[in-house]
């Protein structure tokens, strides 16, 4: 099995329950999240030796934090302890019309704050075979992009592989703020990862005639977009989900690749999801699988299809994590969505 290292903000998560609205709520779900932890708990259940590395504050907190990540099997050894807080989100649970809401209490956390030369990336990256971020830290502030590109650097230096999920979150940063800065990590990175508005808003790629509101997705223009992101960036691979919302509570959900080697796209197959138990998370499961894939050595085809399968068993699971075994993902991936009970 390989080593992967994955670099972000892990957050306190507040949840309401039974769909409630924050507003009438007295009491939260208590869970700790965040893009790349999400990538690391998924691929320590696939057996993979996944090291997360963040800045945390040294207090009651942090250490519940830790022990979450470590229940998990995901390896600590590299966290960094100081700062003032722990950043937190609360998550409003949709149904049906009314959509999910994610509000954040984020600003000045731990890790936001941090400086790159805190971190020992030489001794972080020591046997390592594959490094993954998201956009989400480099917009967390001016100091968080500078740690990102120095761990990039240091990551480069040791020939590792590079993924990122483009991750756009408007409510940390604009479009124009997001371009300037990813625009210029692009050089460091192997595999790309996204959806239609990450492409366009991060990249300023944008599928034609596709309208994610409607559900109207022309794979086509995925290939195109996908094919000018490799020309442009240099890319082994270009990955994104589809997510069709017939609802909040019903979505259809696939994926599609691009290998510019050979000039290959794939469009997987796709799951009717419904009723959907939380999707916060499915897009880091889905970049797991990719990952995994990938590193397993499948053809790329069966890589979208893991990471396919994988994310779709996401939306079954309350709370970020993806508490799913390679075995599980594996049957799905062989046809046994039928929900019936294993005896």
């Amino acid at each position: 099995m390989a080593k992967i290292v994955t670099l972000g903000e892990i957050m306190m998560r507040l949840s309401t329950k039974n769909f409630e609205r924050i507003f009438q709520a007295s009491e939260f779900n208590v869970t700790y999240a965040g893009g790349e932890a999400n990538v690391a708990v998924s691929l320590a259940n696939y057996g993979h030796e996944a090291e997360y590395v963040t800045k945390i504050p040294d207090n009651l907190i942090g250490d519940a934090c830790i022990a979450a990540l470590r229940k998990m099997n995901v390896g600590c050894d590299n966290i960094v302890r100081g700062g003032e807080r722990l950043g937190i989100y609360f998550l409003e649970t949709g149904s049906a019309m009314r959509a999910s809401t994610v509000t954040y209490d984020r600003k000045n956390s731990a890790i936001a704050l941090a400086k790159a030369e805190e971190f020992d990336f030489d001794k972080i990256f020591d046997g390592c075979d594959w490094f993954h971020f998201t956009g989400i830290t480099p917009a967390l502030s001016d100091e968080a992009a500078e740690l990102t590109e120095a761990a990039l650097i240091a990551a480069k230096s040791k020939s590792i592989k590079v993924s990122c999920d483009l991750n756009f979150r408007k409510k940390l940063w604009s479009s124009e703020k997001a371009k300037s800065v990813m625009t210029g990590l692009m050089k460091y990175v192997d595999v790309c990862i996204g959806n239609e508005e990450d492409a366009e808003k991060v990249l300023g790629f944008k599928p034609e005639k596709t309208d994610v509101t409607t559900g109207d997705l022309k794979i086509e223009g995925y290939r195109d977009i996908f094919k000018r992101m490799t020309k442009t960036f240099g890319f082994e691979y270009v990955i994104s989900s589809l997510r069709v919302s017939h609802s909040a509570s019903d979505n259809g959900w696939s994926g599609c690749i691009y290998k510019g080697e050979t000039d290959e796209f794939y469009h997987s197959r796709e799951y009717r999801i419904a009723p959907i138990v939380d999707r916060v998370g499915g897009g880091d499961s889905f970049a797991a699988g990719v990952i995994c894939g990938l590193l397993d050595g499948r053809d790329f085809r069966d890589a979208l299809e893991f990471a396919v399968a994988a994310s779709a068993l996401k939306h079954t699971i309350p709370g970020d994590f993806n508490m799913v075994s390679r075995k599980e993902v594996e049957a799905l991936v062989g046809g046994d969505g039928s929900g019936r009970v294993q005896r």
